[in-house]
C-alpha cells in the first residue's frame, strides 16, 4: 500500500475508534486516552495496545470486541490484534480536553 493509502486507512482507524465507548462512561475510548499505540504494516495488519481505566473493568471483553469488528470493517485493514497492556497505568491526565470537560474534570 502506498504511503497515501496508509494514511487514510490510518485516519479511519481514529474515527471508528472514536465510536468505540466503554458502556459505564460516555467517552470514546480514543478521547479517553486509552489507546496507547496504533500499528498499520504495510500489508494492513493492525495492532492497536490499549488500556483500560481499571484491571478489573468489567467490560474488557465487550470493548475488545467492539474494537475488532469496527476494525476488521475498515476496508485495506487484512487482521487485528489487540492487545491489553497496563503499562503505563492509565490516569485522567491523559484524557482529551473535551473529554475531561464531558466527564467534569475541567
Amino acid at each position: 500500500m502506498t504511503a497515501d493509502e496508509k494514511l487514510k486507512i490510518e485516519e479511519k482507524i481514529i474515527e471508528y475508534l472514536r465510536t468505540v465507548y466503554d458502556p459505564e462512561i460516555p467517552v470514546d475510548i480514543y478521547s479517553l486516552g486509552l489507546v496507547y499505540k496504533i500499528d498499520l504494516s504495510d500489508s494492513g495488519d493492525l495492532t492497536i495496545d490499549m488500556t483500560l481505566t481499571a484491571p478489573n473493568c468489567p467490560m474488557a471483553d465487550f470493548i475488545v470486541e467492539d474494537v475488532n469488528q469496527k476494525m476488521s470493517s475498515i476496508p485495506g485493514v487484512k487482521s487485528v490484534q489487540v492487545n491489553i497492556v497496563f503499562e503505563p497505568e492509565w490516569n485522567k491526565d491523559m484524557m482529551s480536553e473535551e473529554a475531561k470537560l464531558e466527564l467534569g474534570f475541567l
